[in-house]
C-alpha cells in the first residue's frame, strides 16, 4: 500500500525544533523526501551562532526510521541562502512538490517600547523568510507546469498565529508579520491555482521553544500526549500536503489539541448608509457609537471574534 506523499519532496524550515520538526517528521512519515531547513541559532530571537546540528540531527532521525533527507543550514530571510535551500531540493529530489514555511523569532515589546530593529528583524524572518522560499517555489512550478503544458503538483504551507486574529499586545512586530503571512497566502492561492499549487496557513497552539512564556502557568500532563503538543498540528500539515487536499486552497486553519477550526473570511457586520450626499460627523457619532457601545469596553473586533471561534 503507498503512503500519501510517496514519490513527492518537501521542504521544511525552522524544522530543527518544535513544529517545524514535528512537521518534518510527519511529512517523512507520509513518504515525502525532506530538506530540512534550520539556521540553528540557539535564541529564540535568532541570536547566537548559526549551527548545522538541529537540522542534521532531524534529518538523521528521518534517514533511521527508513526515509530520505537532508540538511540545509540557511537563513531563509536571506534570498540567495532561500534559492540554494530550493536548489537542493530539486537537484537531490529531482523536483520540489511541497514547501512548508514555518521558521520565524521572537523580539517581543510592547509597541512605544520597540525598536526599528526588534520591529524589522522580526518582519524579515517571519514575512519575507515566508515570501522568499515561496517566490522561487513559484517560479519553479509556473517553469514545470509551463514545460508540462498544463497543471503540475504543488503544495505551500504557511505558518500563521491566533497573535495575529485575536492581537498580542507585546507582539505588534510578531502579529503584523502574521498577519502579513495571511495576505500573502491568499494572494499567492489566487495566482498559483491554474498551475495546480495550493497555499493555506495554519494558526497552531503549540507548546514550544517559542511560546515557553504563553504556557509557562499550563503544565503538561504526567501521562498522554500534551493537549499543546506539536505532535497535534503535524497531522494537519501532513494532509494540506497530500492529495487530498486538492481543493483546500487560501484557507486558514486554527490547529492544537485535537482540534481544527477553518476560519472564515472577514464578513461585514453592519452597514449604515448616509441620508444625504455624505456622513457628517454627526450622523457618523449618532450610528456607530451605540453600536460599539454594545461591545465590553476595550474588546477589539478581532478578540471577539476569536473568542466566538473557541466557543463555538
Amino acid at each position: 500500500m503507498s503512503l500519501p506523499l510517496e514519490g513527492l519532496s518537501a521542504v521544511v524550515t525552522g524544522a530543527g525544533r518544535g513544529l517545524g520538526r514535528t512537521e518534518a517528521l510527519e511529512l517523512a512519515r507520509l513518504g515525502a523526501a525532506v530538506v530540512v531547513n534550520d539556521y540553528g541559532r540557539p535564541g529564540r530571537d535568532g541570536s547566537g551562532e548559526a549551527s548545522a546540528g538541529p537540522a542534521e540531527e532531524v534529518a538523521a532521525e528521518i534517514r533511521a526510521a527508513g526515509g530520505r533527507a537532508l540538511a540545509h543550514t540557511g537563513d531563509v530571510a536571506d534570498l540567495q541562502q532561500a534559492r540554494a535551500l530550493v536548489r537542493l531540493a530539486v537537484e537531490e529530489f529531482g523536483k520540489l512538490d511541497i514547501l512548508v514555511n514555518n521558521a520565524g523569532i521572537l523580539r517581543d515589546r510592547m509597541v512605544f517600547s520597540m525598536t526599528e530593529d526588534e520591529w524589522d528583524s522580526v518582519i524579515r524572518v517571519h514575512l519575507k523568510g515566508h515570501f522568499n522560499t515561496t517566490h522561487l517555489a513559484a517560479a519553479h512550478w509556473r517553469e514545470r507546469s509551463k514545460a508540462a503544458g498544463g497543471p503540475v503538483y504543488g503544495r505551500i504551507v504557511n505558518t500563521s498565529s491566533e497573535a495575529f486574529l485575536a492581537g498580542s499586545a507585546g507582539q505588534p512586530n510578531y502579529a503584523a508579520a502574521k498577519g502579513g503571512i495571511v495576505g500573502l497566502t491568499t494572494s499567492t492561492a489566487l495566482a498559483l491555482a491554474k498551475y495546480g499549487v495550493t497555499a493555506n496557513a495554519i494558526c497552531p497552539r503549540a507548546r514550544t521553544r517559542m511560546t515557553e512564556d504563553v504556557f509557562a502557568g499550563l503544565a503538561a500532563p504526567e501521562e498522554g500526549l500534551d493537549p499543546l503538543a506539536p505532535e497535534h498540528v503535524a497531522p494537519l500539515v501532513g494532509y494540506l500536503a497530500s492529495p487530498a487536499a486538492a481543493r483546500v486552497n487560501g484557507q486558514l486553519l486554527v490547529v492544537h489539541g485535537g482540534m481544527v477550526a477553518i476560519v472564515e473570511r472577514p464578513r461585514v457586520q453592519a452597514q449604515f448608509d448616509s441620508k444625504q450626499e455624505a456622513f457628517t460627523y454627526d450622523e457618523l457619532d449618532a450610528l456607530l457609537t451605540p453600536h460599539y457601545a454594545r461591545r465590553p469596553a476595550g474588546e477589539t473586533f478581532a478578540a471577539a471574534e476569536v473568542l466566538a471561534l473557541k466557543r463555538g
